[in-house]
């Protein structure tokens, strides 16, 4: 019953129905494109949840047309970065917001182009969303290295008197800062897979996972977003 009642409470907020949404496309791909290359007898099924993962995706696309205003605020909010001690930190948050910001509009004209809305043509602005989502994870990932390798460093060093002192509770929650920059690179990495993969064909290796790939990376990403968010209570954009 405290399942079905937390079940019930993050379906109550976009954020944890988005990121419902996300697993469930994510698995069905998973499941559908398995089913698809391995089971011929069961193609059938398979077909019909590779269906019902493009009908999430897009479910997801369309409410993603009311994230702009979210985005800029969190992007007002951080601004330069001012309360981030390394110059480092800042200059990749403040790029990665700005990549996520321009994110939206893009996708919202190549989602309107496909819609027949706007008399344009879709493909390059699904290019450029993508490329941006990837710009932005490449950026994040650049961040959630750099402050696992600084965090690890503070812990070991013996040459630093302050880590020498470090009380046991602040040397906990740097470890348990440290798991968590370790799962958002994890993350970031199984998304960035997908991410080139969406991109025009000749760009390394875009075009060339099966479905069940995409499907099995997009569901490492979603689980590990899932479990950071049941932890720690965390607020993030709506990665496609």
């Amino acid at each position: 019953m405290v399942a079905l009642s937390g079940l019930a409470s993050a379906l109550e907020s976009y954020r944890g129905r988005d990121r419902l949404i996300r697993t469930l496309g994510y698995c069905c791909q998973l499941v559908g494109g398995v089913l698809v290359e391995q089971c011929p007898a069961r193609s059938e099924v398979g077909t019909r949840l590779l269906a019902l993962s493009s009908q999430l995706s897009h479910c997801r696309t369309v409410l993603r047309l009311f994230d702009d205003v979210a985005m800029f605020v969190y992007t007002k909010q951080y601004g330069l970065g001012a309360e981030e001690e390394a110059i480092f930190v800042r200059c990749v948050s403040v790029l990665g917001n700005l990549a996520d910001q321009l994110y939206y509009p893009c996708e919202h004209v190549a989602w309107a182009a496909d819609a027949k809305i706007l008399h344009v043509e879709s493909a390059p602005w699904w290019t450029l969303s993508t490329a941006l989502w990837g710009l932005s994870l490449l950026l994040g990932i650049a961040r959630s290295l750099w402050m696992v390798l600084k965090l690890r460093q503070r812990l070991r060093s013996p040459l630093a008197a302050f880590t020498s002192r470090l009380p046991q509770g602040k040397r906990r929650a740097v470890e348990a800062q440290i798991r968590s920059e370790a799962l958002t690179l994890l993350s970031n990495l199984a998304d960035l897979a997908n991410a080139v993969h969406w991109l025009p064909p000749g760009i390394l290796w875009a075009g060339r996972f099966p479905p069940w790939l995409v499907g099995l990376l997009g569901t490492i990403s979603s689980l590990l977003s899932m479990y950071q968010a049941v932890g720690a209570g965390g607020q993030a954009y709506a990665a496609p």
